[in-house]
């Protein structure tokens, strides 16, 4: 006997649902912020200019590697060389762009705007059948583990970039900008994000079978587990901050803005 919407005795519905509240602005809210991020960091990347001013270095381009970045913004080296004529950015932005697009959170949020899978709650989605994350392409989702690993080595990266921010433009120490702020209120974002995330959580306490046996991995797992319910407001607050401190090192380096300096 067939089951489901269609068997017989059903109510035959053409309408796509019911609903008649604006259940589709949450959707368009995230495919709009979400759009304009990727497009606002693709130009940013390609752009390939105006990323350092001393000593505030954009996080899309931290860490600069190669010889054609700005003098002064390679604080690591540049072991790729002079082999690598793009753009800089893109050997970083692989790594963050891949752990969230990857990330369980955002994974519902571009599935229900943009695949509409679906929209929203009580809500038809177009497709006619799900396969789920087994097939190519959605079995990359299960390489999120391995871009949060790269992502703590990052974090780690531009918490170094807010250390040298109190620094002033003539590399003296013991100076705090707006600058300054900013990188340290990035940095500190984005730990929340990776240290509230799902794998993280797993990385501290995935497959103990006695938590009294590791009091230490016990504490720092419910520690991250008072964080993980925060996890969908911290990455947006990460993902607009990362944008935010980007646009103001690039105001500060074409002189849009002035780096006011505290002390």
């Amino acid at each position: 006997m067939k089951n489901g919407v269609s068997s017989a005795g059903r109510a035959q519905i053409s309408e796509r649902t019911l609903r008649t509240d604006r259940w589709w602005l949450q959707p368009a809210i995230t495919m709009t912020v979400l759009l304009s991020f990727v497009v606002y960091s693709t130009w940013r990347a390609f752009e390939n200019a105006h990323y350092y001013a001393k000593p505030l270095l954009s996080p899309f381009y931290s860490p600069c590697l190669a010889t054609s970045c700005v003098d002064g913004s390679s604080d690591f080296g540049t072991p790729f060389g002079s082999w690598w004529i793009l753009s800089p950015a893109l050997l970083i932005l692989i790594f963050p762009l891949g752990f969230r697009m990857t990330c369980y959170y955002y994974r519902k949020s571009y599935y229900r705007s943009f695949w509409m899978s679906p929209p929203a709650c009580a809500v038809a989605e177009p497709h006619s059948k799900y396969t789920g994350e087994t097939r190519a392409p959605l079995i990359l989702q299960n390489s999120h583990r391995w871009f949060f690993y790269a992502g703590i080595v990052l974090n780690f990266i531009l918490t170094f970039d807010a250390i040298l921010a109190f620094r002033n433009s003539e590399g003296e120490w013991g100076h705090m900008s707006v600058g300054t702020l900013v990188l340290i209120f990035n940095a500190t974002m984005l730990w929340l994000y990776s240290l509230s995330c799902h794998s993280c959580r797993h990385a501290f306490g995935g497959r103990l079978k006695h938590f009294s046996k590791h009091p230490i991995r016990y504490k720092t797992w419910t520690f991250v587990s008072n964080l993980n319910p925060h996890h969908p407001k911290f990455a947006w607050i990460s993902l607009l901050g990362v944008a935010f401190t980007d646009f103001y090192v690039r105001s500060v380096s074409t002189g849009l803005i002035e780096n006011i300096q505290f002390f």
